[in-house]
């Protein structure tokens, strides 16, 4: 059974930090490019970050650049996203995303809230 499940959301205080991780299992991970999306009320889902099978490439919206980082894991079939500078505007639901051709599977998601 494939599994994409996100974990390490939570509250935080602006300027603040968090890392996220999602666990992947039942597909050949190693082979999968790798991405983080999210969602905030009222607005449509966004590509935050992508990485490449190996870990060499990465790339990231404008809002995020700078202050996130996309990682991966190959060997614990995780890929992280460390979040940094935490903003108000970065409140969202955050999905992982695995994909490898016409084969794309999603997490569940989970909560980031920034707020004081």
């Amino acid at each position: 059974q494939v599994q994409v499940v996100e974990s390490g959301g939570g509250l935080v205080q602006p300027g603040g930090s968090l890392r996220l991780s999602c666990a992947a299992s039942g597909f050949t991970f190693s082979r999968y490019l790798m991405s983080w999306y999210r969602q905030a009320p009222g607005k449509e889902r966004e590509l935050v970050a992508t990485i490449s099978t190996t870990g060499g490439g990465t790339s990231y919206a404008d809002s995020v650049k700078g202050r996130f980082r996309i990682s991966r894991d190959n060997a614990k079939n995780t890929v992280y996203l460390q979040m940094n500078s935490l903003k108000p505007e970065d409140t969202a639901v955050y999905y992982c995303k695995a994909v490898r051709f016409s084969a794309e599977y999603w997490g569940q998601g989970t909560q980031v809230t920034v707020s004081s």
